[in-house]
């Protein structure tokens, strides 16, 4: 699912006000990370992840190691915070991507 523009503009008002759920440091990019995201997405369906000042890694490298992993979509990289978004596979959790849907 690729995002359009009006869902990319509502997805990002929506995000606004979120802080950051998880934050890359020097540690990198591992699996712990990876399955936490997972996780946070599958419940709220849209986060914000910063990266720290400590860390080697690129906002758009990791952008793009996640989009390929996890099959997130990034909706948005502003500095070092990333916006990423997947519709939940559960019923309950999915109020935000039925909204994408219908725009």
């Amino acid at each position: 699912m690729n995002l359009t523009g009006k869902q990319k503009r509502f997805l990002k008002s929506k995000a606004h006000h979120l802080t950051p759920v998880y934050q890359i440091g020097k540690g990198g990019l591992n699996d712990e990370i990876k399955t936490g995201i997972r996780e946070a997405l599958e419940r709220r369906e849209l986060i914000k992840v910063s990266l720290l000042q400590n860390t080697d890694e690129e906002a758009s490298e990791v952008a793009t190691l996640l989009a390929e992993q996890l099959g997130l979509m990034v909706v948005q990289i502003i500095g070092r915070v990333l916006v990423l978004f997947k519709p939940s596979s559960k019923e309950k959790y999915q109020k935000l991507s039925k909204e994408v849907k219908s725009i």
